[in-house]
């Protein structure tokens, strides 16, 4: 039977992490993943050009961290995002920041973080195995002692010192991401809090397809459950075939995909004119009536709308293009008014884990030291990232969610094993 110091399951980002940090410390590291190669969702983040962290501090950037920032708080401030920066030009990955503070590879391709990552691992001399993943382990005096694994179909044994489950959520299952990291947690005793999908696309009530590929830029959207209003962003939006996205879609589908899922009516407001007040736009389109005071709808919208929102405005909003407006009858111009400062979408359904870029919810953060990502149950078995109950917003937050909670856990478990054997 084959001994390593610790096995790691899954070579996404957190994964990744954690045997580099681990590696560094000498530790002789086994990592299983269970599809062909690793970082194959990393490698589809940001389009392909993976956002690899967000350089804001973190009273800024905690504010992004769901659902409790102050869990996050120990493994940022061991491996923060100006760290994550360091070690990738450190390994020879170029990196650039961008608008939103948004660091990206130089590249502006995913993969090379991902080989960057990989080939310091190699150079650090841990092992990778590919189409393996971790089935189980055993344990004596409530310690692991040996863990169990597949290659290609075929069981397999080995001792371990620890394990860390980095195998990720439910979120692009195709990626590898199926939830047996939750199986394995619950072998330990381990409790999984509910797992919805969270930053994805939202689907109106009705949608009108014809808004498909249009963006959004500065507007205000508020999201409402029932009556009340629950958040507020400012900034991009986009209409997808999958219903209302972009950033700001995603940044409020977390708290809309919940409350859809406990049964309650979910309402996203749009103020497609934030930079003006209602008494600005009535004066805006008051100018725009002919001699004779009138005006057909339609040719009004158009000086006031992009073309590819005009119909589905006016189709969702219960308005007649043809309809002719009069300056005599201001009670139509004040609800023109009033319906481009708040364009109501009822919202009905979302995009499910096939296409969501994180899972909200995983094991229950009561059970884990955040100073160390270590078990509460096992003190050898760790945690990281979209494995555990913790996610954050688009923008670079998940990912280093992952590289901080891997780079923990690994150098923890490191230090858990170098002290086991001083002791021994």
């Amino acid at each position: 039977m084959k001994q390593y110091d610790l096995i790691i399951a899954g070579a996404g980002a957190s994964g990744l992490m954690a045997a580099l940090s681990a590696s560094r410390e000498g530790l002789k590291v086994l990592l299983l993943e269970k599809m062909e190669k690793a970082g194959r969702k990393v490698r589809i983040t940001g389009k392909g050009r993976c956002n690899i962290t967000n350089t804001k501090p973190w009273n800024e950037f905690s504010e992004h961290i769901y659902p409790k920032s102050n869990f996050f708080k120990p493994a940022f401030r061991s491996f923060s995002n100006s760290d994550t920066l360091n070690l990738f030009e450190e390994i020879g990955l170029e990196v650039s920041v961008e608008r939103g503070e948004r660091a990206y590879p130089a590249s502006g391709k995913a993969a090379d973080v991902v080989t960057a990552l990989t080939d310091e691992i190699l150079r650090n001399r841990a092992e990778i195995k590919y189409l393996s993943k971790v089935t189980g382990f055993t344990t004596e005096n409530n310690l692991i002692t040996s863990v169990s694994w597949e290659e290609s179909g075929v069981a397999r044994t080995s001792v371990a010192k620890a394990l860390i489950i980095a195998t990720g959520g439910l979120s692009y299952p195709l990626t590898g991401s199926d939830g047996d990291g939750y199986k394995i947690a619950a072998q330990a005793g381990h409790s999984v809090s509910q797992c919805l999908p969270s930053l994805t696309a939202l689907m109106p009530v009705k949608f009108d397809t014809a808004l498909s590929g249009l963006l959004l830029k500065n507007v205000a959207v508020k999201l409402f459950v029932g009556k009340d209003l629950v958040q507020e962003e400012f900034g991009d939006t986009e209409f997808t075939s999958n219903g209302l996205e972009g950033p700001l879609g995603l940044r409020i589908s977390r708290k809309a995909v919940r409350a859809l899922s406990s049964g309650n009516k979910v309402f996203v407001e749009i103020d497609l004119k934030p930079a003006l007040t209602e008494d600005q736009i009535i004066a805006r389109i008051k100018r725009e009536f002919s001699a004779d005071g009138k005006i057909r709808l339609n040719d009004l919208l158009v000086k006031l709308l992009p073309k590819q929102l005009i119909i589905p405005f006016g189709n969702s909003s219960g308005l007649l293009q043809s309809k002719i407006l009069s300056l005599q009858f201001t009670g139509e111009i004040y609800k023109l008014a009033d319906l481009l400062k708040c364009w109501r979408l009822e919202i009905t359904g979302f995009t499910s884990f096939e296409r969501c870029v994180i899972t909200a919810g995983g094991i229950n953060l009561d059970e884990i030291l955040p100073k160390t990502m270590a078990s509460r149950i096992i003190p050898n078995l760790f945690f990281a990232g979209e494995v555990i109950d913790l996610d954050g917003d688009t923008g670079g937050y998940n990912l280093q969610i992952a590289f901080s909670t891997g780079h923990l856990a690994g150098r923890s478990a490191a230090y858990l094993i170098k002290k086991s054997s001083s002791n021994s």
